[in-house]
C-alpha cells in the first residue's frame, strides 16, 4: 500500500449533523471534509454506505452494491426544484438532535423520495441511461426492493415461491407489474451515486482520502443472496445449510450467531470469483483504501449448523486463502486493502496477512488485558509495526474514556504504567491514550471522532450482539469547534502524520 505516516478520523456519515434526521452528503459532509483538511488529516473512514435492514445496522444491508437513499441529500433535491423546503421542514423527523429516530426516518424520508422521483424526468436523463447500463446488479436490486414491498417488507425466503425461486414466468410478471416502483429505487441509486461521487471528489481534491468499510459476509435477506442462491451454501428450495457466527469464548459463552448466509466458495473458485472481483470493483469506485471486516474468514470461517439458536456446534472450515486474491489482483491490479484481523487470530490468519501484503488492525483497547500482561502484546503500541492501521477503539467497542472508567483497577494500574503517567485525572487521560498510538510506528492512526472529543459511552455507535440502542450517535454542530480542531492538527503535526496538501 502507499499509505505514508499519517492519520485519520473515524465518522460514519450517518453521524454527521445533517438537516432531516440522519447524516447525508449535504452541506454538513463537505464542511467536515474542510474541518478533516484543517485538522491536518489524511484519511475519513466511514461506515458501510449500503442500505440498512433489520436492526438499521450497516452491517446487514439489503445489497452490498446499493447506497442507502437515507444519505441522500434533500437539500439537493431542494435546489433541483424535486422537492420544496417547506415540504422537508414540515416532516417529523425526530426532536434530538444527538441520535437517529429510524422510525421517523424511515416513515418520513420515503415519501419524500417518492414525491421527488414523481417530480423528475429521469427518463430522459442521458447520463441516468448510462448509469444503469453501466451498473449490472442494478436490475436485481430495484426489482428485489419492489418485491420486498409488494410482500410488506417480508424477507424473500416468506415470499410466493415462484418469485422467492426466481422462476423466468415471475420474473417477467413482477418485473412489468412493478415498472414504477423498480424505477423509482433505481432513481435512488443513481442519485446517490451521483452525490457521494461528488462528495468524495471533493474530499479528494483537499487531500482527503476515504477509507470504506465492507463486511465480509452479505445479509441474508439482501439481493445478492436473492440473486445468486448458487454461490451460497443453500439447498434446493434456497434455505440456508449453515450460518456464519463465532465460536464460544471468555466474552460469550454461546458464541456469536450472526446468521449470515456461507459462501460456496468452491463455486466461487469454478467462476473465478467473478462476484468477489466484480464487488470489489464496485468498492474502488466508491472508496480510496477498502477495510474488510472479519478478514480471518478468508483463511477459515466458523460454520453453524442453520436453525440452531446458539453457536455452540458450529465447526471451522478452510476459506480460499491467497487463491482469492491473486484472482483480485489479476483482474483489478494492486489495490490498497485494510485486514480486519481482531479476535483470535491463528498462525495460519497470520500467514494469509502477512502474504496479502494488507496491512492488519491495531486496537489500543485491547493492549491492556490483565489476562495477557506480558511485553509481548501485539497490542501495546511499541509492537507495532509499519504496516498496520492503529485505532483506540473502533465502532464495536466503548469509547476509550467509559473503557478506562470500567477495565479492572489492576487494567487500569498497567495502563498508567505504560504511560509513565500516575497523576492526570482520568477524565483527561484520553488525550494521552490518543498521542500514545499516535507515535507509535504505525503508518496510520485512526482516532473515532468520540475519543477526540472525549466522550462517554452514551456515544457509543455499537454494542455487538445487542438490539435498539445501536448506530445512533449523531455529532452536533458546535462539536466541530475551531479550539478542537486546531487540538488535532497539534497532535497530529507533534507525531508527523500532518496531511500537507
Amino acid at each position: 500500500m502507499r499509505m505514508e505516516r499519517s492519520a485519520g478520523i473515524l465518522l460514519s456519515v450517518s453521524s454527521l449533523p445533517s438537516r432531516y434526521g440522519i447524516g447525508s452528503f449535504s452541506e454538513s459532509a463537505y464542511r467536515f471534509v474542510d474541518w478533516l483538511k484543517e485538522a491536518g488529516q489524511s484519511y475519513w473512514q466511514i461506515l458501510p454506505l449500503g442500505p440498512t435492514s433489520y436492526g438499521d445496522s450497516p452491517y446487514q444491508s439489503f445489497s452490498t452494491f446499493a447506497g442507502n437513499p437515507y444519505f441522500i441529500s434533500l437539500e439537493e433535491f431542494v435546489k433541483a426544484g424535486l422537492l420544496t423546503r417547506k415540504e422537508c421542514d414540515e416532516v417529523d423527523f425526530g426532536t434530538e438532535q444527538s441520535h437517529v429516530d429510524y422510525e421517523k426516518l424511515h416513515n418520513g424520508r420515503y415519501p419524500l423520495l417518492r414525491k421527488a422521483y414523481q417530480n423528475s424526468h429521469i427518463r430522459e436523463d442521458a447520463e441516468y441511461g448510462k448509469f444503469c447500463r453501466n451498473n449490472e446488479w442494478l436490475s436485481d436490486y430495484a426489482l428485489f426492493m419492489a418485491v420486498k414491498d409488494t410482500f410488506a417488507g417480508d424477507a424473500w425466503s416468506e415470499w410466493e415461491k415462484d418469485i422467492r425461486l426466481r422462476e423466468p414466468v415471475a420474473i417477467r410478471r413482477y418485473t412489468e407489474e412493478l415498472a414504477e416502483d423498480i424505477e423509482f429505487y433505481k432513481f435512488l441509486q443513481y442519485h446517490f451515486y451521483l452525490q457521494w461521487t461528488k462528495l468524495k471528489q471533493y474530499a479528494n481534491n483537499n487531500g482527503i482520502r476515504i477509507v470504506g468499510d465492507i463486511p465480509i459476509y452479505v445479509a441474508f435477506d439482501s439481493a445478492d443472496t436473492w440473486a445468486n442462491p448458487e454461490l451460497f451454501q443453500l439447498n434446493e428450495e434456497n434455505v440456508p445449510k449453515a450460518v456464519a457466527g463465532c465460536p464460544p469464548d471468555g466474552f460469550a459463552a454461546d458464541g456469536q450467531l450472526w446468521g449470515n448466509p456461507l459462501y460456496d466458495w468452491r463455486q466461487h473458485k469454478a467462476e473465478g470469483y467473478r462476484w468477489w472481483i466484480g464487488r470489489l470493483a464496485h468498492c474502488f469506485q466508491l472508496y480510496d483504501v477498502v477495510r474488510i471486516d472479519h478478514f480471518r474468514g478468508f483463511d477459515e470461517y466458523f460454520s453453524i449448523p442453520y436453525g440452531d439458536e446458539t453457536a455452540k456446534n458450529g465447526h471451522w472450515e478452510k476459506g480460499p486463502g491467497m487463491d482469492l486474491f491473486r484472482a483480485v489482483e489479476q483482474a483489478l491490479g494492486e489495490k490498497e486493502v485494510i485486514a480486519e484481523d481482531l479476535g483470535f487470530v491463528t498462525d495460519s490468519v497470520r500467514q494469509l496477512v502477512q502474504e496479502s501484503g494488507f496491512p492488519n488492525m491495531k486496537v489500543l483497547e485491547f493492549a491492556f488485558d490483565s489476562r495477557d500482561t506480558g511485553s509481548r502484546n501485539d497490542y501495546l503500541p511499541h509492537n507495532y509495526t509499519e504496516n498496520c492501521v492503529a485505532y483506540t477503539g473502533t465502532h464495536d467497542n466503548q469509547t476509550i474514556v467509559s473503557w478506562f472508567e470500567t477495565i479492572t483497577e489492576e487494567e487500569r494500574e498497567l495502563a498508567r504504567e505504560y504511560l509513565c503517567d500516575q497523576y492526570t485525572p482520568a477524565s483527561e487521560l484520553y488525550k494521552a491514550f490518543i498521542c500514545l498510538i499516535m507515535r507509535s510506528r504505525a503508518k496510520v492512526c485512526m482516532i473515532p471522532m468520540q475519543d477526540y472529543l472525549g466522550y462517554d459511552d452514551t456515544c457509543r455507535m455499537n454494542k455487538p450482539s445487542t438490539l435498539g440502542d445501536n448506530w445512533k450517535w449523531r455529532l452536533k454542530e458546535t462539536d466541530l469547534s475551531n479550539t478542537l480542531c486546531q487540538e488535532v492538527r497539534r497532535i497530529t503535526e507533534t507525531y508527523g502524520r500532518r496531511n500537507e496538501l
